[in-house]
């Protein structure tokens, strides 16, 4: 029996969201005079909220907006590093990195499972000793990143299907693991009811709701 202790990231073990905080931290580096395009995505956000363009939309648009269409891969990789090691340092619940020890030290496989870009995410779960990282890709033209995303964005009902290919991909049985999943949001219902054992942690109004139907243990590190 393998057993699985998968995290979600933002808010999760995080303080706050990371995308935002990564673009804005990358465009001050690369091109600190692109902050005269976010006008921009004033429209954008209303289509996103409007139904009218996708998540995935909204976070290319915010991409190009920050970034470009394109960036060399060298550079976005120094960036990503540079905002995991202060998110580590700086943005991380003492609590989760923790409890993240605790599930390791009981035997257990730590994930983490997101739809923040692997970009980061991939030092960011270095720095916590993690291997195994479900997050949403970029698309690369050589060693050209682009503004594109590769695939689906690790989000909601997608993340449930990115996890349980990349289980597949390391030849892990479901039936023989036992599968421990950490959120604080709803929009991971789908991963939270496939899960053995399920944790609300630090969760959302309508996550904190899910959780008291379904009698998933809350933990909140907010107020510690």
């Amino acid at each position: 029996m393998i057993e699985l202790s998968i995290f979600d990231v933002d808010r999760t073990i995080t303080r706050k969201p990371t995308y935002s905080l990564f673009l804005l931290h990358a465009m001050r580096r690369h091109a600190p005079w692109r902050v005269i395009l976010t006008p921009i995505l004033i429209p954008a956000a209303l289509a996103y909220a409007g139904g009218l363009i996708t998540r995935t939309r909204m976070k290319e648009c915010m991409h190009w907006v920050a970034l470009g269409r394109s960036l060399a891969g060298e550079e976005a990789e120094i960036l990503a590093e540079e905002f995991a090691t202060e998110l580590y340092r700086d943005g991380l619940y003492p609590q989760a990195i923790e409890r993240i020890e605790a599930e390791r030290k009981a035997g257990r496989t730590v994930v983490l499972a997101t739809a923040a870009p692997s970009l980061y995410i991939a030092p960011l779960a270095k720095h916590l000793a993690i291997a195994d990282v479900v997050a949403t890709g970029a698309l690369r033209r050589g060693d050209i990143l682009t503004h594109r995303i590769a695939g689906t964005n690790c989000y909601g009902a997608h993340k449930l299907t990115m996890i349980i290919d990349a289980l597949e991909a390391r030849k892990i049985d479901r039936a023989k693991a036992h599968v421990r999943f950490f959120t604080d949001h709803a929009s991971d219902r789908d991963v939270c009811e496939w899960a053995d054992e399920a944790f609300a942690v630090n969760p959302s109004p309508k996550m904190l709701a899910l959780a008291q139907l379904k009698g998933w243990p809350v933990i909140d590190w907010r107020t510690a």
